[in-house]
């Protein structure tokens, strides 16, 4: 477990969410490096519904986004992606990445949100409910990385986009 503080994102966290991003993502083979570019996105658009960092002794060492998605190209009120979640190098497999997935699941919930979905390692998704479904798909990925939380029991079928932050890069 760790001792970090999890907690809403601050206006003067956004260059430490930056750094932490792109340090976790650096050298990843499964990442283009846009990470930080799209929270940065998610920010100047106002689409981060829920931003959460983890803190501790000051410093931001993690960090997760939650943002609206669309379904069939429609507004899908209360379905959110998830992500980044991004946790710095050398505090990784130390349970802050947990703690922020919960938190953030856990913000979604009593907001009444409908369902949250993911691009991620189904190992690491599984332990907070996510699970590969028929219904909700997303185009040019292996289904078992798209992966969806129902937190309600209807889920609508179709096809998801992320928000269009997500096409974000740095110049």
């Amino acid at each position: 477990m760790t001792d970090a503080t999890i907690r809403d994102e601050r206006e003067e966290d956004a260059g430490a969410i930056r750094a932490v991003t792109l340090a976790a993502f650096a050298g990843m083979p499964y990442s283009e490096q846009t990470e930080a570019a799209i929270v940065e996105a998610l920010r100047a658009s106002g689409a981060l519904a829920v931003s959460l960092v983890a803190v501790e002794d000051g410093e931001v060492v993690g960090h997760v986004a939650f943002s609206p998605v669309t379904i069939d190209g429609a507004a899908a009120p209360g379905w959110f992606g998830a992500g980044p979640l991004s946790v710095r190098p050398d505090r990784q497999k130390g349970g802050i990445g947990t703690a922020l997935m919960r938190a953030g699941l856990a913000r979604l919930t009593e907001t009444g949100a409908k369902g949250c979905v993911l691009v991620g390692d189904p190992g690491y998704y599984r332990r907070f409910g996510f699970v590969a479904s028929d219904r909700l798909v997303y185009p040019d990925l292996p289904a078992e990385y798209f992966q969806i939380l129902a937190l309600t029991p209807q889920t609508p079928s179709g096809t998801v986009a992320f928000h269009p932050a997500f096409a974000a890069r740095d110049d």
